[in-house]
């Protein structure tokens, strides 16, 4: 942009001021540099034009130190600000990536389970089967017992019917013997 010449009133008097700025920043700075004027001109004793430039000079320079001032702190908190967003941002990456860790360990977990959950039902399904071979096995344990036990009975009753044979022979063996003794 060219250089601009604008024509503006500061304190009463008309002056020529010509910059790079457009028009209507040229226009606003010399608006403000009139109020500052005014402004001052209520303070001091002396109506001399040069004090109350001065004056006005001095307020806006301390208003230009202020402002740079703040901007200076502005860009602290700015570079503080830009620190923090980029610890939250790694933070949230890092929470990001625990997350999808985490939804992958329950991905696998929810797999074992299942896996877990397949391998407990055919456990079940072997035990049912083994306890119905054991119910089985027993009712024919017994049933073996049952009969085990009728057949040495039967044979105990034979040994007896035996021995009672044997005694009853042994006393006619005796009852002979004692006859032929005499």
């Amino acid at each position: 942009m060219g250089s601009n010449k604008v024509k503006v009133k500061i304190y009463g008097q008309e002056y020529t001021v010509s910059g790079d700025q457009p028009d209507a920043h040229i226009i606003k700075v010399a608006a403000h540099v009139d109020s500052k004027m005014h402004e001052i001109e209520r303070f001091v004793t002396s109506g001399q034009i040069s004090t109350i430039a001065v004056l006005a000079a001095v307020n806006v320079a301390d208003d230009y130190y202020s402002l740079k001032n703040t901007i200076l702190e502005i860009k602290k908190e700015k570079e503080h600000l830009e620190k923090d967003v980029k610890h939250f941002q790694k933070m949230w990456e890092d929470a990001k990536r625990s997350f999808l860790q985490y939804k992958e360990d329950a991905q696998t977990a929810s797999q074992n389970k299942d896996t877990l959950k397949a391998m407990l039902i055919e456990r079940d399904k072997e035990i049912e089967k083994l306890k119905a071979e054991f119910e089985e096995a027993e009712q024919k344990g017994k049933k073996d017992a049952e009969a085990d036990i009728r057949r040495l009975l039967d044979k105990l009753k034979d040994v007896e019917n035996n021995y009672f044979d044997l005694q009853m022979e042994n006393v006619q063996l005796k009852s002979e013997v004692e006859r032929l003794k005499r």
